[in-house]
């Protein structure tokens, strides 16, 4: 065999060895990409109970703070700096936290009679909610809980019925986006439940 042969072989050895490692290397490199972003929401809704025969109810859109307007899945670490929040870079909702909020409770209440929005021209009682908490809040670096916080504000023909601050605290089965994102749903589920029992103690007059 020529000398010249020979590196035409050696060279072209490795170059298929540069390419199989580029080839590898690029795989790699696209297997975090395709699961960079992981999308939260709060699940399959909990089975509603029978329609009753409540009274209508405006379920308005739920408000939130600035801060929880977004798509970010936030936590505190309690346990190092309890005035600092921070939020997972590859980890997030499909919507604003206030967003999955509202369809919960429209879901919840729709199951106690006829659920309407602020859009609607009917005089009905109006059920108004601001969330105030809403965050994953590590108390160690091994145990986190999900933290809800919200303000229910009942009206009809612009009287004030009643006004509740409503919390709601679930465990995290994991110390990550993922436990957080479960124990927040589950919190979420309570508050609305909580907000629910609520309304139906007080008294309201029926849509006209």
């Amino acid at each position: 065999m020529s000398r010249l042969t020979h590196r035409l072989m050696s060279s072209s050895a490795a170059l298929a060895v540069l390419i199989a490692f580029g080839v590898l290397a690029a795989g790699c490199a696209g297997t975090p990409a395709a699961i960079s972003d992981i999308r939260y929401d709060f699940g399959p809704p909990n089975p509603a109970a029978s329609a009753g025969s409540g009274p209508t109810v405006k379920v308005l859109d739920v408000s939130a703070p600035a801060t929880l307007e977004s798509d970010k899945l936030v936590y505190r670490l309690s346990y190092a700096d309890a005035q600092q929040i921070a939020a997972y870079a590859n980890s997030h909702w499909t919507m604003t936290p206030s967003q999955l909020l509202t369809q919960r409770l429209r879901n919840a209440l729709s199951s106690r009679g006829a659920v309407l929005t602020g859009a609607d021209g009917v005089s009905a009682p109006l059920l108004k909610v601001d969330l105030s908490e809403f965050e994953q809040v590590f108390d160690s670096q091994s145990e986190s809980h999900a933290a809800v916080t919200a303000r229910a504000t009942l009206t009809q023909n612009g009287k004030v019925l009643g006004q509740r601050t409503f919390i709601a605290r679930a465990p995290a089965s994991s110390a990550d986006a993922a436990g957080g994102a479960q124990a927040l749903a589950a919190a979420s589920d309570d508050l609305v439940g909580q907000i629910g029992a609520w309304l139906g103690v007080q008294a309201l007059v029926a849509a006209q």
